[in-house]
């Protein structure tokens, strides 16, 4: 018959082997298995390509293979809805942005998702300025000359964005208002699609995020009239923000963060906010990401929830205001 104490004894290190094993079996995750991450737009835009220098680096940090799926259409509603209505379970995450967390939700009242209900805030990759561009045949060569030049010219001009209802088109839309001016919106499905035309010349004016039109601005194929930032940026020294020209109402960064499905352990996502903070913490990837016109982040889920909420309100106000409509063009 077995000592009480030696059943003591061997009971304790089955305790602790169970442990261990629970441990290490959390600590797997993702266990080997690809981590999709949906990008709501095409591929080369400035959503596609902060996501493309970021998740990779999470990967590497979690262990697990990230892979990146554009999911275009809808100005980002299509991918969205594919990231509400994915499985909850650590291994689909989603880009959240303006556009699908706050413009959507104000022009569409059917929109297959709720944005403060269906997804789970994880962390806000990296925020970038908006940028006003113009082709080079636009004889404009400042914001005062290019206002003064739509006024002579009310129907000439028209401006690309990434889709109706999208980021860029509230931007054109609020240009429109605060300078008294008028451009005809051309949407497009995604914002590489339509910085395509732009740069070909098809489309004069295109409203964007840095990053997609950072290489083109530097490469002399299109002209920046004014950045939204806080301060002129060391790349583009010569560019005014908008505040600095007296339109503060147009001078709101954009956003790229990372969410999950609605109901995902907070475990998981605390670990993939944790992974994503130390990704654009790296020094290099900093850089990589501030060359491309984006300043990182990684804040916690909490404070991008924060972000999403007061960017809802302020577009909702926005729509009504205007009276826009989803099939407005």
């Amino acid at each position: 018959m077995t000592h009480p104490r030696k059943l003591a004894a061997m009971a304790l290190a089955l305790s602790a082997s169970l442990l261990s094993f629970g441990a290490s079996a959390q600590g797997a995750w993702p266990a080997g298995k690809p981590i999709r991450v949906i990008v709501p737009f095409p591929p080369g835009g400035t959503t596609d390509i902060v996501t493309r220098l970021v998740m990779p680096e999470v990967g590497k940090i979690l262990g697990a293979n990230v892979v990146i799926e554009n999911r275009g259409g809808g100005g980002g509603s299509i991918g969205a809805t594919e990231v509400a209505k994915a499985a909850p379970d650590g291994f689909t995450f989603g880009v959240a942005t303006v556009s699908t967390h706050a413009v959507n939700p104000a022009c569409n009242p059917k929109l297959a998702y709720n944005p403060l209900k269906d997804f789970a805030p994880v962390s806000n990759m990296a925020h970038t300025a908006n940028v006003i561009v113009v082709h080079p045949k636009v004889p404009a060569q400042n914001m005062k000359e290019f206002i003064d030049l739509l006024k002579k010219n009310p129907a000439k001009y028209s401006f690309a964005t990434s889709g109706t209802c999208g980021i860029a088109h509230m931007m054109g839309e609020q240009f429109k208002v605060s300078t008294g001016t008028f451009m005809l919106h051309i949407p497009y499905r995604g914002s590489g699609p339509a910085l395509n035309d732009t740069l070909a010349g098809q489309v004069e004016v295109m409203l964007d995020n840095l990053p997609s039109s950072m290489p083109h601005i530097q490469a002399g194929k299109l002209r920046p009239l004014a950045i939204a930032w806080d301060k002129r940026l060391p790349q583009l020294p010569n560019v005014p923000t908008y505040g600095e020209l007296g339109l503060k109402e147009m001078n709101d960064p954009a956003w790229y963060g990372i969410v999950a499905p609605a109901g995902t352990s907070r475990d998981i996502i605390n670990r993939v906010q944790a992974a994503v903070k130390q990704a654009v913490s790296n020094p290099d990837l900093a850089k990589r990401l501030r060359e491309a016109g984006a300043e990182p982040l990684g804040n916690t889920p909490e404070q991008f929830a924060a972000e999403i909420k007061k960017e809802m309100d302020k577009m909702a106000a926005l729509v009504k205001r205007q009276g826009i409509k989803l099939d407005q063009q």
